[in-house]
């Protein structure tokens, strides 16, 4: 009991809102300076931690990044949801220290938008600061590192006043080569054969739960549904310059269900070819059996991991060997190599100031952790499977939104994916891990997908009556194809269905052109189409919502449109924001600020609601 007690006294949680991974990094980054300290960390994602534990908490570390226009992240919203209710006492989280780190980037108009949100609300609820909040800045000719390194300085110094180091002890030094995350013990033939022998395939199976089992269980990210592809159809001319599918998947014993919003989750897979290459270079064994057991009894161990498995398993379904590098695999690598020119550059590129030359080096590029075990070869040497563990980041799931209706596709969904590939100043051109695996499966193959829905991030209105303008340029039209089969199952349909649709060209990208002329044609669907490459001048969807302010302001503000907007985040967002102020300008004869106002209380009603995506 009282090894517990000085278990529980030694504890920060650290809960991270991370979208592309960045704030997860940081929370792991403080969970292991922790861990310097003879402090015990917990590092969890925030919908990933059981809230109500929270007011029995000491100290808190959140780090939570900004989405979108002022979003919190897709692994924060139930967190922060459940924080805003406005029936919590004002002092139920009066026992918590805290601290918040901000990720976030100053060209956008709501910087760290949600980290001050956090951070004010902490302290409506009782909460005591520990020290001032930090928000990090992607802009900082340093990066974010120019703002979270010395705000971290400052929380070790509080923190070790409060809770100072154990009698005898020094913080152990950074230049210390880590323990791994896990111990890897490879399993001799004798201990092979006392298991029960599986191929990989059955070990998916097995590890993600037989099929037949899903009625029982709902379907989840915990429990998903193993799907096999019916069609991957080509939705692009083959001179085209992307090549964009409909993939449709058999959900028929998943006892799913799904609405016109959601999201399909998938969990995907390396393909074998780029497998074998990581392989060969750092002379694994594919075929050796490895078993996991914990090093901190504060990470568990990897719950999807089948216990054991071969390395094979581990480079094709678990390890994300395409992924860029993060900032600790360049640490890690440095105590790894034999060779000082090597473990200069490496440590180089863990400080703030070498972070300008590591961009230009690996994120600029998109370089991939077998590039860089390519050019650092006496670190490469050395790596062995436990340490894989930290230098690869799990393969994550990728998110599409759902571009049929259930009711048309009984025992079906379908998605509508772009193949990612694109060229850098590397010679091998960059690919989506998902997508390129994806667009080499069809109905032929063996190959079960994980699957799971996840609900709505945009929620269509339920009133058959209600006007619905929908705004979705290229792959973004996904889930307002998915809204108009499911209006057009209703023969007492009376509100009217906009759609603005952009892509390139009208004869090589016009998707679903089959389906919604004839709706269009008997008026069961308003259609603007935007093709930006068929013409000299260029034109897009906004340029259509332009052309057509009248009509799309009598539709929301005199019949009470609701708005929604899916595609790329980078520009078209924001130019869609404003021709929706200029229209409110001049078609409603609002001032800008009032025009900035209306657009807020749309927002704010949830009659205006966005999707993007980078």
């Amino acid at each position: 009991m009282e090894g517990d007690e000085a278990l529980i006294s030694r504890k920060l949680v650290i809960l991270y809102g991370s979208q592309t991974g960045t704030a997860e990094e940081v929370a792991e980054r403080i969970g292991r300076e922790a861990r310097r300290r003879y402090i015990v960390p917990i590092v969890m994602g925030m919908d990933d931690y059981e809230i109500v534990n929270l007011i029995k908490e000491n100290f808190v570390v959140f780090v939570c990044a900004t989405t979108g226009d002022g979003e919190e992240p897709d692994n924060m919203k139930a967190f922060w949801k459940f924080l805003l209710r406005k029936n919590l006492p004002s002092h139920c989280l009066q026992n918590i220290n805290y601290a918040v780190l901000g990720m976030g980037d100053s060209s956008y108009p709501k910087f760290n938008f949600i980290a001050k949100k956090l951070f004010k609300r902490l302290a409506q609820l009782g909460a005591q600061e520990l020290v001032p909040i930090a928000l990090a800045d992607d802009q900082h000719e340093l990066g974010p590192d120019a703002v979270i390194d010395p705000w971290l300085n400052t929380f070790w110094e509080t923190i070790l006043q409060i809770i100072p180091l154990p009698y005898g002890k020094e913080i152990i030094s950074s230049s210390n080569k880590p323990i791994p995350r896990y111990k890897v013990t490879i399993l001799s033939d004798q201990e092979c054969s006392n298991k029960v022998e599986n191929t990989d395939a059955e070990l998916i199976n097995k590890t993600l739960g037989d099929n037949g089992i899903h009625k029982a269980r709902s379907v989840s990210k915990d429990c998903p549904f193993l799907s096999a592809i019916i069609e991957n159809k080509k939705v692009t001319t083959p001179d085209h310059f992307q090549d964009v599918r409909l993939i449709t998947f058999d959900i028929a014993s998943s006892g799913m269900s799904y609405s016109p919003g959601d999201v399909l989750m998938i969990q995907p897979s390396n393909l074998s070819e780029i497998a074998n290459e990581f392989i060969n270079f750092l002379g694994l064994n594919p075929h050796e059996k490895v078993l996991l057991s914990q090093n901190y009894q504060d990470i568990p161990l990897p719950k999807h991991l089948p216990q054991p498995c071969t390395v094979r398993y581990l480079v094709e379904n678990y390890w994300d060997i395409q992924g860029v590098p993060r900032r600790y695999f360049f640490e890690l690598l440095s105590h790894l190599t034999t060779s000082e020119l090597e473990e200069e550059k490496l440590q180089e590129f863990n400080t703030a100031e070498g972070q300008e030359e590591l961009y230009s080096y690996c994120y600029r590029p998109r370089r991939t952790a077998l590039e860089v075990f390519q050019d650092f070869p006496y670190a490469s040497k050395n790596i062995t499977l436990e340490y894989l563990f930290d230098l690869i980041t799990p393969l994550k799931p990728r998110a599409f939104s759902i571009a049929s209706s259930i009711k048309v596709h009984p025992n079906q969904v379908q998605i509508l994916m772009a193949v990612v590939k694109y060229k850098t100043n590397l010679f091998k051109p960059r690919v989506g891990v998902c997508s390129t695996w994806l667009a080499s499966l069809d109905h032929t193959t063996n190959v079960k997908i994980p699957v799971w829905i996840k609900k709505a991030t945009i929620s269509f209105p339920k009133l058959l009556d209600t006007p619905v303008i929908m705004i979705g340029p290229g792959t973004g039209c996904a889930p307002f194809r998915s809204f108009i089969e499911e209006r057009k199952c209703h023969s007492n349909q009376d509100g009217k269905c906009v759609l603005f649709f952009g892509s390139r060209s009208k004869c090589k990208d016009f998707f679903f052109e089959e389906e919604w002329l004839p709706l269009q044609n008997n008026g069961r669907l308003i259609l603007f189409t935007a093709f930006s490459r068929d013409q000299e001048n260029k034109i897009y969807v906004q340029d259509r919502l332009k052309e057509n302010s009248s009509f799309v302001w009598e539709l929301i503000d005199r019949q009470q449109a609701w708005c929604f907007l899916a595609g790329n985040s980078k520009q078209m967002p924001s130019d869609v924001s404003d021709v929706l102020k200029e229209t409110f300008m001049s078609e409603g004869k609002l001032t800008k600020d009032e025009a900035e106002e209306y657009l807020k209380q749309l927002i704010r009603t949830k009659r205006y609601q966005r999707e993007t995506w980078a």
